[in-house]
C-alpha cells in the first residue's frame, strides 16, 4: 500500500474526467464539495471501484443537476426522500448528498437527519478507513481530508469506529456485521475496542431487519477466505444471533475414548476450499449447509464410534427451511443448494472396483448439469491434516470421474430426455392423464439406468407395450 506524496490525490482525480466535472460544478454554485467514504478507500488500497460517493456542504441535488448539465445533460435519478441524486456518467455512478448530521433513538436504526458540515458527516462514517473524503474544489483539488487516522488504520490494516465503538453499533447495529465484512473482505484485524463492542451489542442485532443481515452475510461468504469472517461471527456472538444451526456444529464429543472431528471447524475447512475453487455464492452455500444436519443425526456406538446416518438426506429438507429464514431465495439457488446436499457423499463409494454401471447412471441422472459442482464440492469436502491421505482421496475422485465420463459417453445419461413421453403413452393406449401413465414412464427410466434397456426409442416403446399389457392395457385402434 503506497500513499501519494502530501496525502495529496489530484493527479489521480484528474486523470478522470468526472472529477474536473464536478469540481467546475462545486465551483460554479460556491459549495464545498468532497469525494468521500468507500472510494477513497478503495483507491488507496488499489481496489476496483466504480461507485462514487459524494459530499458537499449544501444541497447535493441541485449539485448533481449542475454536474449533469455540464456532463453533456446526461440523466438524473432524483430521490427526494432521501436528499440524494445520482448520475451516470460514462463508467462511474455517482451519488451526491448534502453533509449531515444524525442521531438515533434506542428502538430504531432509523437516524433524525439534519443538515451539517463535513465533520459531521465524518462523525457519522461507520469506520475510520470509510471516513476518508478528498476535496474536489479547485483551490484544494485532492486535498485528503483524514480527522481519525484512517490512512494509519489502514497501513495497520485495523477495522476501528472513528467515535466511541459502543455508541457507533448500539445507534446501528448493522455495522457489527460490516465490520465482520470488511475484515473479511481486507483481511484486516479489528481493533480490540472494537471488538469488545461487538461482543457486547449483539443482543442489538434484533432490530436490523434479516434482508439487511443477509445481503451482509453473503459478502462474507463471498470474501476470498470467508472462514475468517465466520469466525469473528461465531466468537463474537453473532453467529450464534443469525445463524444458530451453524453454531449447533461446533464441538467434539468423546465417549468410551472415541471422538468425532469439530464439525464447526471442518465446514469453514470445506467452504475456504471451494472459495480456491469458484467465486459461485450458491456452491459457497452448499459447502456450508453440507454437513448442517449432522448434530440431529449423531449417534454413538460401542464398536463402530460416532455416526451421522442419513445426514446428508435429512440435511436437503433443511435447506428450504433454512433459506426461508435467512431470506435467502427459494427459487433455482435454492433447489441447487438442496441438491448438492443431497448428493454430497454419492461419489465416494463409485471408486470401488465391484461398482455397477447402474449406480453410476443413478448419480449421471440425478446429479445431471450440476455433476461438476457435485465433484467439486466433493474434493473440497477432503479436510484430513495428513497430506498423502488428501492426495489419496483426490486420485480416488480422478477415478470416479472417468468412470462416469466412460458411463456418460455410451449412455448419455446427463442430457437424458425420455425414449418415450406421457404424451406418446396416452395417445397409444388412448388414455387420459392418470397414475398409469406415471408408472409407466418411470419403470422406462428405472430401466435405461439400470441398464436393462438402452436409452433408445425402438426398445422404449417395447418395454412400453409390455409394461401396459401388465397393466391391463392396450393399443387403441
Amino acid at each position: 500500500m503506497s500513499e501519494m506524496s502530501n496525502k495529496n490525490y489530484s493527479d489521480f482525480l484528474g486523470k478522470h474526467e468526472i472529477f474536473s466535472t464536478i469540481s467546475r460544478a462545486a465551483d460554479e454554485l460556491k459549495v464545498e464539495t468532497y469525494v468521500i467514504g468507500g472510494f477513497v478507500r478503495d483507491i488507496i488500497l488499489k481496489r476496483p471501484s466504480k461507485d462514487i460517493d459524494v459530499v458537499c456542504v449544501g444541497s447535493g441535488i441541485e449539485l448533481a443537476k449542475k454536474v449533469a448539465e455540464l456532463a453533456g445533460d446526461v440523466p438524473v435519478n432524483v430521490f427526494k426522500n432521501f436528499g440524494t441524486a445520482m448520475v451516470r456518467a460514462g463508467e462511474w455512478e455517482v451519488e451526491f448528498v448534502g453533509a449531515r448530521r444524525e442521531s438515533y433513538s434506542r428502538g430504531s436504526r432509523k437516524p433524525i437527519v439534519e443538515d451539517g458540515t463535513l465533520e459531521d458527516d465524518q462523525n457519522r462514517r461507520d469506520f475510520t478507513i470509510n471516513a476518508l473524503a478528498i476535496q474536489l474544489n479547485k483551490a484544494r483539488f485532492g486535498e485528503l481530508v483524514d480527522p481519525f487516522d484512517g490512512m494509519e488504520d489502514m497501513r495497520d490494516m485495523i477495522i476501528r469506529t472513528p467515535l466511541d465503538p459502543v455508541i457507533t453499533f448500539s445507534d446501528d447495529p448493522l455495522r457489527m456485521m460490516r465490520a465482520v465484512r470488511f475484515a473479511a473482505q481486507l483481511n484486516f484485524d479489528i481493533e480490540p475496542e472494537t471488538y469488545q463492542a461487538l461482543t457486547e451489542n449483539v443482543h442489538r442485532l434484533e432490530i436490523v431487519s434479516q434482508e439487511r443481515i443477509i445481503d451482509e452475510l453473503n459478502k462474507i461468504v463471498l470474501s476470498p477466505t470467508p472462514s475468517y469472517g465466520f469466525k469473528l461471527l461465531f466468537n463474537t456472538g453473532m453467529l450464534e444471533k443469525i445463524f444458530p444451526e451453524m453454531v449447533a456444529l461446533y464441538g467434539v464429543e468423546v465417549r468410551n475414548g472415541k471422538k468425532h472431528k469439530d464439525n464447526f471447524y471442518h465446514t469453514l475447512e470445506v467452504l475456504d476450499n471451494i472459495s480456491k475453487r469458484t467465486d459461485d455464492l450458491w456452491l459457497r452455500w452448499a459447502a456450508i449447509l453440507h454437513d448442517i444436519a449432522k448434530p440431529a443425526t449423531k449417534r454413538f456406538h460401542p464398536k463402530a464410534g460416532w455416526t451421522f446416518h442419513g445426514h446428508e438426506d435429512l440435511g436437503a429438507r433443511m435447506v428450504p427451511k433454512i433459506f426461508r429464514k435467512l431470506k435467502l431465495p427459494m427459487n433455482e439457488k435454492m433447489k441447487f443448494v438442496q441438491k448438492m446436499v443431497r448428493l454430497h457423499l454419492r461419489p465416494i463409494p463409485l471408486v470401488q472396483d465391484i461398482i455397477t454401471d447402474s449406480a453410476l447412471r443413478r448419480l449421471l441422472f440425478d446429479a445431471g448439469e450440476d455433476l461438476e459442482a457435485l465433484m467439486m464440492l466433493c474434493r473440497a469436502d477432503i479436510t484430513s491434516k495428513n497430506g498423502a491421505k488428501v492426495q489419496r482421496y483426490l486420485k480416488n475422485f480422478d477415478i470416479v470421474e472417468e468412470k462416469l465420463q466412460a458411463v456418460e459417453d455410451r449412455d448419455r445419461i446427463r442430457d437424458f430426455q425420455p425414449p418415450v413421453t406421457g404424451e406418446e403413452i396416452m395417445a397409444f393406449f388412448s388414455i387420459p392423464p392418470c397414475r398409469q401413465v406415471g408408472e409407466i414412464k418411470n419403470a422406462i427410466k428405472d430401466a435405461i439406468l439400470e441398464g436393462k434397456i438402452r436409452n433408445d426409442k425402438a426398445e422404449a416403446t417395447e418395454l412400453m407395450i409390455e409394461l401396459g399389457r401388465e397393466l391391463g392395457l392396450g393399443p387403441s385402434n
